[in-house]
């Protein structure tokens, strides 16, 4: 055939279907068969036209979804067009195809998908099964698509699949709304994200699971409203239906709600709208919970004690002076959602959805951020608004009246009573303002001791040189925003609680993950820790070492903000019987040496010299590698460059880990932390605390039973037993070698840090044997006496922390 030929016939066939529109609607089919595609551009409608089957793209996105609609009748005004033009079911709610290229078919095995160029779209047909080899899909004039057997002759064997049992956000006339409880099937509605977005949103109504006779709307999976107990042909919070033919079929098997419609009326049914009301098409609404006088069978909603009866939300048009708390684009919130998020946070001033185009995502905003008004903007924000004192105008009247009758003995009683209070809050006013003055006097001088190191406003002094620029740049976060990102300190935030204070998990705007440790009022430690570990952690970088990122100093409240270490601490997997396996050699052999090259650059390349003095297991943070990162330099010490040693009587730490000369005398050095890393590595190993007694011919401690197997050359007994197959003997052997030379009685014969990453790190380094180590019992007890440990069952009672993670 001719090119010419080709577009003759293709130019004739277009004039004769634009003249004859008849027979376009005769090539309409209503059915596809095996093998057989819906593609992109083609539909199906039913018999008599009154529902379609085809793809679409909601308002403002390129997204295709398959779904049912009505069709438009030419016989009804553009007036009624919305009211066919909803869509009734879609098949793809979750995973829309980003493009044309979607088809909807019936593979060689009879069963239904939806394929794109992608692949397979997963659908609410991923639940009908293979039919057979004969199989057809038909849309009905009831809006049901159907999935059949056929016969040979050409008739319906059997249904194997309708779309009536996978409803979306809407019941049509035959829909069942309830239970199978044979089968465990829900007949459930879910609402669409927003009215353009048909992603399943946050509220479903579906019968009781419960299997009383009524209907339940649930927000998030709580109960929202319910539609009393079916009763005499109606629910007890719906004394009247609104229109249609309803009935409530309710047996062993199965409870559900269906409807029918007279035949006068083409066009009635119900849809869970995204803010949960059941609207009904288009005669009315139930279930609205979102107004002031709520309707029949709404659950109250729980609040936090901030939010008052009295308060509500304005919508305006313009911009917030300042960014919100923008939450993750995975949450996939509704504006519903959004003034869920707000209300629940009592710092949350305003909120307003991410996009303007989809209106979906979430964005909130604290008390320190203002409105600006602006007819230019296309944004809508709801506004914080309140109610104080509202009197009703009758009120006021009576009030005035009855006051009349006795102004003048409250004049008597209020010139008394004036002089009192006025002397009262004279005296309180006085007291606040002194109070005030010496928290602020207080803050202001930490302020000021901290100024070489923190940033406020994004304003930083100038360093010497790009690296002291980089690692003195600490921020300071405002109270409000530290309270958004933790959801006002809430306890399902809160990761655990130490000496200083307790420790909360947050988020900051942008999605970064943050540990958040408070410094509490009612402690009796905490302030020196919190300005030495601001002024040391900020000159200190090292990806051993946990990093720093601000602080917060407002009032009485002072406040660090760190990274956040998701394998929280190393006890809480060293000494724990169900996680401890999960250290295997390759890791423990990596904290080892991770933790050893933490403590060189503390004692030798840092700017400062630095004695971290409460090094433990709990003071070590993992991250997800298990990369150890060592914390909580509160208790730390700074040398001079040619400082060995120094004196001093506060003596801070925790038993078990101190070196005696520590420990008894006040000596600190650097030699306190080798001591401390000995005992470190011994627990390691064996995945026993130091600080417990363990049976032996003698009570030892673990330095005293490490020793002891040790002199008996059964030092293999020390590690934990999961390291007995496929772990390396000699390097096991060589870490106990080092840790018994770190554990040494006198602080002179422990090695230097920078030797103890030599003996670690080169197999070829010849390790020297170690002398009896500090608080081992046993060889000096005389004869006859009881033989005990020094440190027994000691608890952390001299820590500034005990938390799981930061």
């Amino acid at each position: 055939m001719s090119t010419e030929t080709r577009i003759s016939i293709i130019l004739g066939l277009s004039y004769y279907l634009s003249v004859n529109p008849a027979a376009y609607a005769d090539m309409e089919r209503d059915t596809i068969l095996n093998g057989q595609q819906l593609r992109d551009w083609e539909s199906l409608s039913s018999a008599n036209k009154v529902f379609r089957l085809k793809f679409f793209s909601p308002r403002n996105s390129n997204n295709r979804y398959l779904g049912i609609c009505y069709n438009t009748p030419p016989d009804y005004g553009e007036a009624n067009l919305p009211l066919y033009d909803q869509t009734v079911w879609v098949a793809n709610r979750d995973t829309p195809i980003a493009d044309a290229s979607g088809s909807l078919m019936i593979d060689a095995n009879g069963k239904l998908k939806i394929t794109s160029i992608g692949g397979d779209v997963r659908s609410v047909f991923n639940s009908a099964p293979a039919a057979s080899t004969n199989a057809s899909a038909t849309l009905l004039d009831n809006g049901n698509f159907v999935l059949r057997e056929l016969n040979l002759d050409g008739s319906v064997n059997r249904t194997w699949w309708q779309s009536f049992d996978y409803p979306t956000d809407t019941i049509l006339p035959g829909m069942k709304l309830g239970n199978n409880f044979k089968t465990g099937h829900q007949w459930l509605l879910t609402c669409w994200m927003n009215k353009d977005v048909p992603s399943s949103g946050s509220f479903a109504i579906g019968g009781d699971p419960n299997g009383t006779n009524q209907n339940i709307v649930w927000y998030q999976g709580n109960m929202y409203w319910t539609s009393g107990v079916w009763s005499n042909g109606h629910f007890g919070n719906l004394p009247k239906l609104l229109d249609g033919e309803f009935s409530y079929v309710s047996n062993e098997n199965e409870k559900y709600l269906t409807y029918s419609v007279n035949k006068s009326i083409s066009f009635l049914y119900y849809r869970l709208d995204p803010a949960g009301v059941m609207m009904v098409i288009v005669l009315g609404s139930f279930g609205d919970c979102s107004l002031a006088k709520q309707d029949e069978g709404c659950v109250k909603k729980t609040l936090p004690e901030c939010r008052k009866p009295d308060y509500w939300f304005e919508s305006r048009v313009g911009y917030m002076l300042g960014d919100g708390y923008r939450f993750d684009e995975n949450y996939n919130l509704s504006i519903f959602d959004c003034q869920d998020k707000c209300e629940q946070n009592c710092s949350c001033v305003a909120y307003a959805s991410r996009t303007t185009q989809y209106r979906t995502g979430c964005e909130i905003w604290n008390k320190e951020t203002n409105f600006y008004p602006s007819g230019y903007a296309d944004r809508e924000i709801y506004i914080l608004k309140r109610d104080t004192g509202r009197e009703s105008t009758n009120g006021r009247e009576k009030h005035r009246s009855a006051a009349m009758h006795w102004w003048i003995w409250l004049i008597t009683a209020l010139g008394g009573t004036t002089l009192l209070a006025f002397s009262i809050i004279c005296y309180v006013v006085q007291r606040n303002l002194r109070v005030k003055g010496m928290v602020k006097a207080k803050t202001r001088t930490i302020l000021n001791e901290l100024e070489d190191t923190i940033t406020a406003s994004g304003k930083y002094r100038q360093p010497s040189d790009e690296m002291d620029k980089k690692m003195t740049q600490l921020n300071i976060f405002s109270f409000q925003s530290i309270a958004m990102a933790t959801n006002n300190f809430s306890d399902e935030n809160k990761l655990g609680e130490g000496g200083f204070g307790p420790v909360y998990k947050g988020e900051l705007p942008g999605g970064q993950e943050i540990a958040i440790k408070r410094l509490s009022r009612s402690s009796g430690q905490g302030l020196a820790e919190f300005k030495n570990e601001i002024l040391l952690i900020a000159k200190l970088q090292h990806t051993n070492l946990v990093r720093l990122l601000g602080s917060c100093i407002q009032g009485e409240e002072k406040i660090l903000v760190y990274e956040y270490m998701p394998n929280k601490s190393l006890d809480f997997f060293l000494f724990d019987s169900s996680r401890r396996e999960l250290l295997n050699w390759t890791n423990r052999m990596k904290i080892i040496e991770g933790v050893a090259q933490g403590l060189l650059y503390l004692h030798k390349y840092s700017r400062l010299r630095v004695i971290h003095r409460d090094l433990k297991a709990s003071n070590i943070l993992l991250d997800h590698n298990m990369n150890p990162k060592i914390s909580d330099f509160g208790m730390a010490r700074i040398f001079g460059v040619q400082q060995t040693e120094a004196n001093t009587k506060r003596i801070v730490g925790t038993f078990g880990y101190m070196s005696p000369e520590y420990a008894l005398k006040g000596i600190v050095s650097m030699k306190t932390d080798v001591f401390s890393f000995g005992v470190l590595l011994l627990e390691i190993v064996s995945g026993k605390r130091n600080h417990s007694c363990y049976p032996s011919e003698h009570p030892f401690n673990l330095i005293g039973l490490a020793w002891q197997l040790w002199m008996e050359k059964r030092v293999l007994e020390l590690m934990y037993s999961i390291l007995d197959d496929s772990s390396p003997k000699d390097e096991i052997i060589r870490c106990i070698n080092v840790g018994l030379l770190c554990v040494q009685d006198q602080a002179r014969d422990r090695p230097s840090m920078t030797d103890v990453v030599s003996m670690l790190t080169n197999n070829s380094v010849r390790l020297p044997v170690p002398k009896q180590p500090a608080f081992f019992i046993g060889s000096s007890a005389r004869e006859g006496e009881s033989e005990i440990c020094l440190v027994k069952n000691c608890t952390n009672v001299l820590s500034i922390t005990e938390m799981e993670a930061r």
